[in-house]
């Protein structure tokens, strides 16, 4: 099952998953999107992505029995609709997109992130309250990308669950619940497409 990997690659992608984890558990958030842009590296970007949402659909089993008394039910089942059509989206371009495009969309998209990053720590978010209604852009295209990249989507959703006001508690419960249907169904989606393959388990 090792066989199509040296073990320096074993060992490389087993200290990022470790790294990006240990990131996960200090921050909150971004476990995926830390990842990512080293593994590409190391495995094909059509393996990482698949690799590392199985991993942290484990993670999000034990947030979710944590946290699901504090989820704002309303909210979640806002987001849950668009974001199935999201995950639908990203696999198709998953599907049909080579490598090479996969990994300079993904450079473009951290990149994207990180001026976003930077734009929020230095100006700050505004202070006003959005409407329900952008629950359907934020869960389609914070679902699409985080299937096609394998993460980073998350944070349309955060700035959602900020602009809408909502308290640190129900705010982590809400998206921890979201996220956790988000991972259900990409699985679902990468192992219909047949990108669960024997070595791919493996390393997971």
């Amino acid at each position: 099952m090792f066989d199509a990997y040296s073990t320096l690659q074993l060992a490389v992608t087993a200290a990022i998953v470790f790294f990006a984890m240990l990131v996960r558990g200090m921050s909150g958030f971004g476990s995926s999107l830390i990842a990512m842009p080293f593994l590409v590296f190391v495995l094909p970007i059509h393996t990482a992505v698949p690799m590392m949402a199985l991993l942290v659909l484990i993670l999000f089993v034990f947030l979710t029995l944590r946290d699901w008394r504090d989820v704002i039910w309303r909210e979640l089942v806002l987001l849950v609709v668009p974001t199935f059509f999201g995950i639908a989206g990203g696999l198709y371009l998953f599907a049909v997109l080579d490598h090479t495009l996969l990994i300079k969309l993904l450079g473009g998209f951290i990149g994207g992130y990180g001026l976003y990053v930077l734009a929020v720590h230095h100006f700050g978010l505004p202070p006003v309250r959005c409407s329900e209604k952008w629950a359907l852009p934020a869960g389609f295209l914070g679902a699409a990308a985080d299937t096609l990249f394998g993460g980073g989507g998350g944070a349309i959703i955060v700035v959602y669950m900020h602009l809408r006001q909502v308290n640190k508690t129900q705010f982590r419960a809400t998206t921890v619940m979201l996220w956790f249907f988000e991972m259900i169904m990409r699985v679902l989606g990468y192992a219909v497409s047949g990108y669960y393959t024997l070595g791919t388990l493996a390393l997971a």
